[in-house]
């Protein structure tokens, strides 16, 4: 049994719909968990939902509801956003199922057992929006909290915490030690920053079930309930646990049975998350680890946040993207192209209605739609639809681009594994105007001329669907389709061999259709 590449995304808290943000991350996860797939590669691709918490308990409160009904109702939404977003992901973790509970519990009694753990009562201030408590670092220069903290309330209460700051010169140490855990670069350096100049607190791991019941018990002490985010990152281990894998079972209840079917996939080999909760993944998250004995991540990638119209996102101004409106407006494709076209992973970016406009207008529907349409309709006009024998001509153009964007793919930069695709787009659509093949299609004389043209642009749109398909699935097939192949060829391993003389391709219809009037 061999590992997997094992990737996951963050999991969604409940409280609210899903939103840009959210979409964004689970296609880049999915374009790098397809990319593997297509390179060879065994994966284990995991996103999910997060449903403990205050906030999740006041919201159904507030609706009447009970927590669990209320949970069940938004995590429909999720897992259909999911499909909607074409994710090809192996598994959906809700921290209220019991598998997950089984193992957020094991480990609490597990770190307990080892002394990890600590009663002690707290006097300061709680923001119930962060579910988090706040010292005086946080305040602003006029002592009073930032609006994104919500409601700040004064509390004081007894709760359990975890030794995090005996391990802060080890964390460093891992950090200095592994430049790569970190990606990209700039977001290790702000964590190193944060390491050397302020000091670890302890975590508090726990919440009174007096105030909070919407939680995980702790196994020790039933007057408590497990804090959401400890609750929260431990899905990342919960579901290779409950599947079987050996290295999560072993580390964690070396006695327990193990289980079908015996996923081995820890240590995950990319988790994907947004900027903002880099501290949890990149601090707490590993210390957790560490104290459980089992490895840590082997990488944590980190991408920016979304704009609109250089605003920032924001439901009660109006200025959002709604992500299931732009598909069923623009198509699945679309939308999926123009979140990884427009932003690399790391910065910031930001969503303009026109900049969408003009890139499925000049890129899709100009660019690849209008290239595979005239291509493949000059072989049906000149050759019967059967693509004849001749020399490639843009071979190794063709090549290169395989190369570096297979390479680019590999590295994770999905923006740059695309613009190698688009350059060569760029370059057939010139090559067509520079040969002129409607000219020489008249000249019977020249058919030889035609044929080294019609066999060129069949390999090079052979090639472009291969390649772009862990970006876009849905048009890579339909690429593919109108090429006359019944079953997608997603393997990115090797390029394709030449397409024998003779064969014949399918219907042509258009990829992505003109929106000029949109």
């Amino acid at each position: 049994m061999s590992k997997r590449f094992y990737i996951t995304t963050a999991i969604d808290y409940v409280n609210g719909q899903p939103h840009l943000g959210h979409a964004y991350e689970k296609v880049v996860s999915d374009v790098i968990a397809r990319a593997r797939r297509a390179a060879g590669e065994e994966v284990f691709f995991l996103t999910g939902v997060d449903e403990h918490g205050q906030k999740v308990q006041q919201a159904a409160l507030a609706e009447g509801k009970d927590p669990q009904a209320y949970c069940d109702a938004l995590a429909a939404s999720w897992q259909d956003l999911a499909r909607k977003l074409g994710l090809s992901n192996d598994d959906f973790v809700r921290t209220t199922q019991a598998r997950h509970k089984e193992v957020v519990q094991t480990i609490l009694s597990k770190l307990h057992g080892q002394g990890q753990f600590y009663k002690a009562t707290y006097r300061g201030f709680y923001s119930a929006t962060a579910e988090t408590f706040l010292t005086e670092k946080d305040r602003l220069p006029d002592g009073s909290f930032d609006a994104s903290w919500g409601k700040v309330v004064e509390l004081e209460e007894e709760n359990y915490y975890f030794k995090l700051s005996a391990h802060q010169d080890w964390i460093i140490g891992h950090i200095e030690s592994n430049p790569g855990f970190i990606a990209p670069d700039y977001r290790r350096n702000e964590v190193l920053g944060f390491l050397k100049n302020e000091p670890l607190e302890d975590l508090c791991i726990s919440r009174p079930a007096a105030r909070l019941k919407w939680g995980i018990p702790l196994p020790f002490d039933a007057g408590f309930v497990t804090w959401v985010w400890f609750d929260a990152l431990v899905n990342y281990i919960s579901v290779p646990f409950a599947l079987g894998d050996p290295v999560v079972r072993q580390g964690l209840a070396p006695s327990a049975p193990p289980a079908a079917p015996g996923l081995l996939a820890w240590p995950a080999d990319l988790h994907v998350i947004g900027k903002d909760i880099l501290k949890f993944h990149s601090v707490y998250w590993p210390i957790m680890l560490k104290a459980m004995g089992l490895p840590l991540p082997r990488q944590i990638l980190v991408h920016g946040w979304w704009q609109k119209d250089g605003q920032k996102l924001s439901k009660s101004t109006g200025n959002v993207v709604d992500p299931l409106a732009v598909i069923d407006a623009w198509g699945l494709d679309a939308f999926r192209y123009y979140l990884v076209r427009e932003l690399d992973i790391g910065p910031d970016g930001n969503w303009t209605d026109a900049g969408f406009r003009s890139r499925y207008q000049s890129e899709l529907a100009n660019g690849l739609g209008n290239l595979v349409n005239r291509s493949l309709s000059m072989i049906q006009r000149y050759r019967n639809g059967a693509v004849p024998g001749g020399t490639h001509q843009l071979a190794r153009e063709t090549e290169e681009t395989w190369s570096r964007a297979v390479a680019a793919y590999r590295a994770n930069a999905l923006q740059e594994a695309l613009r190698h695709a688009v350059a060569l787009v760029t370059r057939a659509n010139q090559y067509i105007d520079q040969t002129s093949p409607f000219k020489i299609a008249k000249d019977p004389a020249r058919a030889g001329d035609l044929d080294d043209i019609l066999r060129t642009l069949a390999e090079v749109c052979r090639a472009l669907g291969i390649l772009l398909w862990p970006v876009m699935p849905g048009a890579a097939e339909k690429l593919q389709r109108q090429l006359g192949f019944a079953e997608v060829n997603t393997h990115l391993a090797a390029m394709p061999p030449p397409l024998p003389a003779g064969h014949l391709i399918g219907e042509v219809f258009p990829l992505f259709p003109r929106r000029d009037k949109e």
